[in-house]
């Protein structure tokens, strides 16, 4: 061994030595910090749907290649990082010797083609991400930057490093193929070749270089070591856990049901049998959160993704759901020495900022150094598009609530209006407070009666009709038109009438999860004495909370949107358009229906069929990532005072694609559309109309011709 050699093997051990010590002691604190957590016995079942779906989501990027070129460049830097980590383990022989190699694998042909391409494509790669970093910077001028908040140097400095390990394992390769050592022949190795025929034959510049590529990577350890809040650097062995350990293991299962309160045993909390002094009212302290919360919020790596497509970020709310979670984060593990101390310690001079970091509440404004200001907490409409782009999975809806769900029960601290609406679906049972028994007034009029289950109907369908179907104007005529279509087409359907209540989605999510359980359950039981086995629903909120939500309650039905039943019926040519739709339309996909449940083409279908020869005019933001109208998350029942309002937003975006016709699949998304309308002054241009009357109209376009200022 030559002198070379001596030293860069003494400094490559040394300085490795001190990176694994630190690591060490990084993964023991954050595990320890994670398991602060409360216990949630839900997530570890089904460990092979589980495998199989983080396999898909990490190995095959399904998350990311939705981003097209950004998620092929992300590819190869997350492959290259995990299969040139070889390459670095090989560079300790290559310190003590310049032909050093890894053992068995270091001289296979298909080692050394695969371990090539994976480098030498990387290069472009991220050099390709960090382009993508610095043109959206957040001080750049005239943009609205996703990396606004992020911790940018953590970013750079993790690109910059992939980008040397890289280029290190390229030269190094090079100067092995210029010594003559490279053991690849050409067709496995071509770059490295080509590089060794410029390249000096230098045997001290593979240890010297090898060398600097260990302590180049060890630097990267030690400092991670030192940040246990780098989302940047650690989501690259987070994520897979937490990908794994995601709600139920299949795609996207934090869309859709909330997740239910749970009593101290980690089973669904039953409000009759709950115990105050055990029982958690939801999450007034970051270690109320469960393990998978923490988990969740170690694995942000910052890259803005969901901030990028929230609808109150964008309409300038103070909410951003990747500052909320990395707020979470921080306070988290600034928090977590003085819970892990002995009580007996905590007093101790070096807990004073743990210690005072716990004095904070979760929730306050400034005068109170809260972690999450209430301004934060309420612009959220639940519309799940964080959860939708997230790559890594985190579960920002279910933190949200969980943080709402104390503030209403225990603290009764939320928007002032919202009240009444609460109010109102415990005395009246629907949000509206109108009369229970006009449920059914907006039979009258219709040229056929509207079978009831109470006069013992049958039907093969349950019409649910919703508290917005029944009470309000503009979704009672939805209401008649999807009655009159099922009967047109022959199918057999009853309607609760009077003995419907409001599935309790609003309550649920505003955090009410008593009033919710109040409601739901006496639902439940309407429907299993009724024998219901399908359900139509025109409402989103409706269809997600008896199709998804109920079965928490026992209730196992099959829920279909309107929008389903009427494309299956024009399928099967039970109905039959004849006049297509003039002036253009378009069509907004609802949250509840498109993205929590992934209902996009049923809609499309009818209105296509009604179109004829048009196409829909699609806008910008459609289907995964549709624009919110700003009613999801009870925020239908809050005003909206910050920035600009989200159906402004919207309906800017759909009055732009010229179309004179706006479809809707939600009550919810009608109100906020229509009032979006009149505000940008397009009312009499511009008719926002539910996707069932558009069918209607072309099926009977003389019995529902009507102008625009009808609907």
């Amino acid at each position: 061994m030559g002198g070379v050699q001596i030293v860069t093997t003494i400094g490559a051990f040394a300085i490795t030595a001190v990176a694994v010590f630190l690591v060490v002691r990084a993964v023991r604190s954050m595990l320890a910090v994670i398991r602060l957590g409360q216990p949630d016995p839900t997530r570890t079942g089904n460990k092979g749907e589980r495998l199989k779906v983080m396999l898909a989501e990490t190995v095959g990027h399904t998350r990311m290649l939705k981003w097209t070129a950004v998620g092929v460049a992300h590819w190869f830097v997350m492959v290259g990082f995990i299969l040139l980590s070889s390459l670095v383990l090989e560079a300790y022989w290559e310190v003590v010797t310049p032909t050093g190699e890894l053992p068995i694998i270091g001289h296979w042909g298909l080692f050394g083609v695969v371990t090539e391409w994976v480098g030498v494509l990387g290069i472009p790669a991220i050099l390709y991400l960090m382009a993508i970093r610095l043109t959206n910077r957040p001080n750049r001028p005239g943009r609205r930057s996703r990396f606004a908040g992020s911790t940018m140097w953590q970013g750079y400095f993790v690109e910059w490093v992939v980008l040397l390990v890289l280029v290190m394992g390229v030269l190094i390769r090079g100067f092995k193929a210029a010594n003559g050592h490279l053991p690849y022949p050409v067709w496995a190795a071509p770059v490295s070749h080509g590089l060794g025929e410029i390249l000096p034959a230098s045997a001290a510049a593979v240890s010297i270089i090898a060398m600097i590529k260990i302590a180049v990577s060890m630097i990267w350890v030690i400092v991670i070591s030192l940040n246990l809040t780098m989302g940047v650097a650690w989501h690259r062995f987070a994520a897979f856990f937490n990908i794994f350990f995601k709600r139920s293991g299949t795609e996207r299962p934090a869309l859709g049901a909330l997740k239910p309160m749970v009593d101290s045993t980690g089973q669904p909390l039953n409000f009759e049998e709950a115990d105050p002094e055990k029982d958690l009212f939801g999450v007034a302290q970051v270690e109320q959160f469960t393990w998978k919360g923490l988990l969740d919020f170690t694995t942000c790596t910052e890259c803005g993704r969901c901030q990028s497509q929230c609808p109150a970020w964008n309409t300038a709310k103070p909410l951003s759901p990747k500052l909320l979670i990395t707020s979470l984060r921080d306070h988290a593990y600034a928090k977590a020495p003085y819970l892990l101390a002995d009580e007996s310690h905590r007093d101790l001079d070096v807990l004073a900022l743990a210690r005072a970091e716990s004095e904070r509440p979760l929730i306050g404004g400034a005068d109170l150094n809260g972690v999450i200001d209430p301004d934060v907490l309420w612009s959220c409409t639940t519309c799940g598009a964080c959860v939708e782009q997230c790559p890594v999975d985190i579960e920002h809806v279910d933190h949200i609530v969980d943080m709402r769900r104390y503030q209403v029960m225990i603290e009764s601290s939320f928007p002032a209006e919202a009240g009444v609406m609460l109010r109102n679906l415990e005395n009246k049972g629907n949000p509206w407070g109108a009369p229970p028994n006009t449920r059914e007034d907006w039979t009258k009029g219709l040229d056929f009666a509207v079978p009831r289950v109470a006069e013992g109907a049958e039907f093969e369908y349950l019409f649910w009709v919703g508290c917005a179907g029944a009470f309000e104007d503009k979704a009672k005529k939805t209401t008649r038109a999807v009655a009159t279509l099922l009967n047109e087409a022959g199918v057999q359907f009853a309607i609760l009438g009077n003995n419907e209540t409001c599935t309790g989605d609003p309550a649920r999510r505003i955090g009410n999860e008593f009033v919710y359980q109040m409601l739901a359950q006496q639902n439940v039981e309407t429907l299993k004495e009724a024998g219901v086995l399908k359900i139509v629903a025109t409402c989103p909120h409706c269809f997600n909370a008896i199709g998804n939500e109920y079965q928490q309650l026992g209730l196992e039905v099959e829920v279909v949107h309107h929008t389903e039943l009427l494309a299956h019926l024009v399928k099967t040519g039970k109905l039959t358009p004849v006049r297509p739709v003039d002036g253009g339309l378009t069509y907004h996909d609802p949250c509840y229906l498109g993205r929590h449940n992934r209902v996009f083409t049923p809609p499309r279908e009818v209105l296509g069929a009604a179109l004829g020869e048009q196409p829909i005019r699609e806008m910008q933001r459609t289907m995964e990532r549709s624009f919110c109208c700003g009613a999801g998350g009870a925020r239908m029942w809050m005003e909206e005072r910050i920035g600009k309002r989200i159906n402004v937003e919207r309906t800017e975006e759909a009055v732009a694609t010229g179309a004179a016709t706006i479809a809707v699949g939600c009550p919810f998304c009608s109100t906020m559309i229509t009032d979006g309308v009149n505000t940008v002054g397009s009312g009499e241009k511009v008719e926002v109309v539910d996707v069932a009357t558009v069918l209607l109209r072309s099926i009977k376009p003389e019995a529902t011709a009507a102008p625009a200022a009808a609907e």
